[in-house]
């Protein structure tokens, strides 16, 4: 079942999900959903760097990225067929019995902003900054400013509290982040 509004304001009230810094309702609460704003980080790949992305047991694909971090009040500008990571101004921290869905914006979406390729559930337990696929699919730059409303969360209960939420899950890879990471999908190989 998907938390409404008034569920979603009271699990904020009692502290069942946490977002930190504290979001503004009265712009950021939908009727089934609460907006995050974009953080001031940026991850691109270096294509110069690499050939291709190699994918091997050990192969470290945070060496592919770069980080940006755009200065106050100016914009990181989206070139078209872009693709980046990037992290929201918020933290989120949700209970062991209720999954996150990363949703886009309309607004931008119709102007060809993806927010999320393939990641948009955030398991049980979940807890750190969110990081979004952003893509430009449209066929001019666009500039995206941060502190901007970005992508759209919402909210499902579990039929019963998750046995191992994610931050407890033995080698979970992104808990606790605070900023956009890399894939890491080269420590899930070497494990065999």
């Amino acid at each position: 079942m998907i938390l409404s509004d008034r569920d979603i304001e009271q699990a904020l009230d009692t502290g069942r999900i946490k977002i930190t810094p504290a979001p503004d309702l009265a712009t950021q609460l939908g009727s089934c959903s609460i907006d995050l704003k974009l953080g001031d980080v940026f991850r691109v790949f270096e294509h110069s760097k690499v050939p291709f992305i190699d994918l091997k047991p050990g192969a470290a694909t945070e060496g592919f990225m770069r980080e940006i971090v755009v200065k106050e009040g100016e914009p990181f500008v989206m070139q078209p067929g872009e693709f980046v990571l990037a992290a929201t101004v918020e933290t989120l921290e949700l209970p062991d019995d209720l999954v996150g869905r990363l949703e886009g914006r309309s607004s931008l979406g119709r102007l060809g902003i993806i927010v999320h390729g393939t990641a948009s559930v955030f398991d049980p337990g979940w807890v750190g900054r969110v990081t979004m696929e952003l893509g430009n699919l449209g066929r001019m730059p666009i500039a995206l400013y941060p502190g901007m409303r970005v992508c759209s969360f919402t909210f499902e209960t579990l039929t019963s509290p998750s046995r191992v939420p994610y931050r407890q899950k033995p080698g979970n890879k992104y808990a606790g982040q605070q900023g956009p990471l890399a894939s890491r999908i080269d420590r899930e190989l070497t494990r065999g």
